[in-house]
């Protein structure tokens, strides 16, 4: 096979793909029934009319929340895969995962001394 031909299968491809895709929102287009009203076009959060600014305050410790989280779901993804292959890796791999460690180590020192971590 030449390299001429692998390209063209790669282009058959794509052209299918997105003949695809343009043919299923055409054929959604097609076949949805709208009647479009007033009470339908009203903008609505959860089904509750809104009232007031759509602007409001969220205090920061929410954030902080988040970034403890990314912190732990991080640490998680990187650490958990690691873990189930550590016997076929090198030395190299547990100095690089100390590493990672340490960055995390960190993460949470701060959070622990910012009295994040406190749930009072």
């Amino acid at each position: 096979m030449q390299v001429s031909e692998a390209y063209g299968v790669v282009a058959a491809i794509l052209v299918l793909g997105l003949g695809g895709l343009v043919g299923a929102f055409a054929l959604n287009r097609a076949l949805t029934v709208t009647y479009p009203t007033a009470d339908k076009l009203k903008t609505y959060e959860s089904g509750v009319d809104p009232v007031g600014e759509g602007w409001a305050q969220i205090h920061i410790r929410y954030y902080l929340y988040a970034y403890l989280y990314v912190i732990f779901a991080v640490d998680a993804v990187y650490l958990f895969p690691w873990a189930t292959i550590y016997a076929a890796l090198r030395i190299s791999s547990l100095i690089e995962m100390f590493i990672f460690l340490a960055f995390v180590a960190v993460g949470l020192l701060y959070a622990y001394r910012k009295g994040i971590l406190s749930w009072t």
